[in-house]
């Protein structure tokens, strides 16, 4: 397939850099993609967010459910790709129903029948405006799951994604690893930046994922998790590494209902790669084998408030 030619990068602030050197290789040890099932939400008012500081389309437009839009041939032949399928209507039933209160469930995949995938995008060091550009032409949805102090320095970049309809989690305060630090660390962890991005975003993250996926099945972790908000814990069954894909599973195939994690990365960490670059491979792997991309929230019965 051939790639987009490269897209110029920004330089972003030096604090932001010092963090990403720190959680480059979000994917290796600890709990990463394993699957429970116990499943289970936040509440909390929605809070206005702060006005955005990144160039990009304006952020008006609100998360919304339903079947993203395909974007059209000349869209994807801009960014040289094939378009994918559209994705099935949101099913009516969902999959995955989460509890007010309880344990949280954790889960790196969803029982469905549908021929999806879900993507999701950790971490937020790389703000490549090409990236908004990309999503605003294909509409492939995506989940971001934002760690606060590497977005801190431009929270209004990630309100061009959600103004797209993509939805945004929770992914700790400074991505600590979560089973070496004690409980009350834990919390705070997941509690100050589900404050800080509830805050800037307007709505209360529903999901969770631990750095590195570690932790994920403790009950420390799981007992933080319900402290602060979140209804449940998110790994995944593959992870995108600049021109493919590593799975879990042993004959190295995607399944309906698997959730795929990528990173907001850019050249520094991706061989030279861009974010646009990696991201249209990741597309080309999940058509290569017959799937669409769905969106994830879409498969989720967040609790009654």
């Amino acid at each position: 397939m051939n790639r987009q030619a490269r897209s110029r990068t920004t330089v972003y602030a030096a604090g932001a850099l010092a963090l990403l050197a720190a959680v480059t290789g979000c994917t290796s040890g600890g709990d990463s993609g394993a699957a429970s099932a116990a499943l289970v939400p936040a509440s909390g008012s929605p809070a206005t967010a702060a006005p955005s500081r990144s160039a990009g389309p304006s952020p008006t437009a609100s998360p919304t459910g339903g079947a993203p839009a395909a974007g059209d041939a000349a869209a994807w032949a801009k960014w040289h790709l094939t378009p994918l399928p559209p994705a099935p209507p949101a099913p009516a039933d969902k999959p995955v129903k989460l509890a007010r209160t309880g344990p949280v469930p954790v889960f790196s995949e969803v029982k469905t029948s549908d021929k999806v995938v879900f993507v999701t995008i950790d971490d937020g060091a790389e703000k490549d405006p090409k990236f908004v550009e990309m999503l605003t032409d294909l509409k492939v949805p995506v989940s971001m799951f934002l760690t606060r102090d590497i977005v801190k320095d431009d929270y209004g970049y990630f309100k061009h994604l959600q103004a797209l309809g993509n939805h945004i989690h929770n992914h700790t305060v400074d991505h600590a690893q979560m089973s070496k630090v004690p409980p009350e660390k834990q919390k705070s962890e997941i509690c100050d930046a589900q404050a800080a991005l509830t805050q800037q975003y307007g709505t209360p993250p529903l999901l969770f994922r631990p750095p590195y996926g570690d932790g994920a099945n403790t009950p420390a972790l799981n007992t933080a998790v319900q402290q602060c908000g979140p209804r449940a814990v998110v790994l995944w069954r593959e992870s995108m590494q600049i021109h493919d894909m590593q799975y879990q599973a042993a004959d190295k195939k995607l399944r309906a209902g698997d959730i795929v994690l990528a990173h907001f990365r850019g050249p520094k960490d991706l061989k030279g790669e861009t974010m646009t670059q990696m991201f249209g491979e990741l597309l080309a792997r999940i058509q290569e084998q017959g799937f669409t991309v769905a969106r994830l929230e879409d498969y989720i019965e967040a609790p009654a408030a």
